[in-house]
């Protein structure tokens, strides 16, 4: 079995699941007492935020690509960066490691394209639905487009991610406005709707909305299982 590497802690709320689906993949898969061989390193949140907010992504880059290099000094065999947003450092982070990344956004849009989905909505920070680094790998690699909520809907996830997920705080008002948005984005010609933050998952799950939902924390961490154990 391979080892993963991990970097985690944005949040921890998400972190925690990964941790949990990656270690119960490994059991389903291999039965026994078997768990994930698994390296962690998480990060101090606060300290990435204020940077993603401030724009300063170069000194973000610098933190995440160090904690990528202790991952592979661990032993780490491949590395799972354990957010969407911060995917868009993940050419800066691959370029200070041997190691290989495996990507969120490769590993949703292939899933995607197994089961025909050729336009889907995407719900997550307002750095992964308005920049190019993610929507843009949809279609150039897969040919899958993807649309995004209007601007006043995109505030509204944004905050509801930062200011109540990330806190761990589920409100229910909030989950009947995220399905109002999958709602309009069905309208639209969404034929699924893509979970791009790892919180998301924590407030929307399938039974809220007739409309696939590809949930790319779990998503991402049956990717890892699958590369750890072959």
């Amino acid at each position: 079995m391979k080892t993963i590497g991990m970097i985690g802690g944005m949040s921890w709320e998400s972190t925690l699941t990964y941790y949990q689906l990656i270690n119960e993949g490994v059991k389903k898969s291999l039965g026994g007492l078997h768990s994930a061989k698994i390296c962690l390193f998480s990060v101090d949140f606060d300290e990435i935020e204020k940077l993603q907010y401030s724009g300063k992504w170069d000194k973000a880059a610098e933190i995440l690509t160090q904690a990528a290099k202790k991952i592979q000094l661990c032993g780490a065999d491949f590395l799972v960066i354990c957010t969407n947003t911060m995917h868009k450092l993940a050419p800066e982070i691959q370029s200070g490691i041997s190691i290989p990344i495996l990507h969120i956004a490769d590993a949703t849009a292939e899933k995607l394209k197994k089961d025909g989905v050729a336009k889907a909505g995407l719900l997550g920070t307002k750095f992964t639905m308005e920049q190019d680094f993610y929507r843009a790998r949809f279609k150039e690699k897969y040919g899958i487009d993807v649309i995004v909520p209007d601007e006043k809907d995109r505030d509204l996830v944004h905050n509801v991610i930062f200011k109540e997920l990330c806190l761990g705080e589920i409100i229910e008002s909030s989950r009947k406005e995220f399905i109002r948005i999958i709602d309009n984005l069905k309208k639209r010609g969404a034929e699924a709707v893509i979970l791009g933050c790892t919180e998301i998952p924590l407030l929307i799950k399938q039974k809220h909305t007739d409309l696939p939902v590809y949930d790319t924390t779990k998503i991402h961490a049956e990717a890892a299982v699958k590369m750890a154990v072959g």
